[in-house]
């Protein structure tokens, strides 16, 4: 039986409806896996906000149901364009996830749980990767306590808030690159929460580029742009 939509206090209360939205390009893979675990988690609506996808993607998300949005390729942009239309339909809380997320057992009774004891506080998952390589666990094991000790959790984590939070501080702005540290770091750490579980991402990035490589090449980003360089430089040197 599925559940009854995700809602705040007060049950026909449309405003505490959990809205789900997940930027996609080339992610048809990863929908057919993430959507269905989603309804069965009493999702209200799922946002695809799609950056030009030529596979099977938007079959995979309109198949499940899911409300789609073309969008200019570019996370932030996606991310942005999605959590407008959640709040314009009357989304009371957003979940921000990857295609390539697959969430843990009891995840909805994890963020239900969160919601009425931290009703002001944002959360995000700690990280977990689809690989058995050894370093896949030191490397996901230090982004969770970087998450805990610092707030900055990675997109690729998910990221759970209030609609009220999420105006607040202002949303995803239309970055090219580090949309996801910009918005924890408006957040702030006192109010940012990890949650008792790991989301699974996929490692296709590491398992191309390398184990060691792609977090000393994430890591100098990441430093790069709190010493203020440009989102639109990073980008350049993300691609390249």
């Amino acid at each position: 039986m599925r559940r009854l939509p995700f809602l705040w206090t007060d049950p026909g209360y449309s405003q505490g409806m959990l809205h789900v939205i997940i930027p996609t390009l080339n992610a048809g893979t990863g929908l057919t896996r993430l959507l269905p675990a989603l309804h069965k988690g009493g999702v209200a609506q799922i946002w695809v906000a799609d950056g030009g996808s030529d596979d099977a993607t938007l079959a995979s998300a309109g198949h499940c149901g899911a409300r789609i949005l073309s969008c200019p390729p570019g996370r932030g942009r996606q991310l942005s364009a999605g959590a407008e239309a959640a709040l314009q339909a009357g989304a009371g809380w957003l979940l921000f996830l990857h295609a390539d997320s697959t969430l843990p057992e009891g995840w909805a009774d994890l963020l239900t749980d969160h919601r009425l004891r931290f009703p002001g506080h944002a959360a995000a998952f700690a990280l977990r990767f689809d690989d058995p390589h050894p370093l896949a666990t030191v490397i996901a094991g230090a982004a969770t306590l970087r998450s805990r000790w610092l707030g900055l959790p990675w997109g690729d984590q998910g990221l759970f808030l209030s609609a009220s939070l999420y105006r607040a501080v202002g949303g995803y702005r239309p970055l090219p690159l580090m949309e996801d540290v910009d918005l924890v770091r408006r957040i702030g750490r006192r109010q940012l929460r990890l949650l008792p579980a790991a989301l699974t991402t996929g490692a296709d990035r590491y398992r191309r580029d390398g184990w060691i490589r792609r977090p000393l090449k994430n890591a100098a980003l990441l430093l790069r742009y709190a010493l203020g360089e440009d989102p639109r430089t990073l980008a350049d040197r993300y691609r390249r």
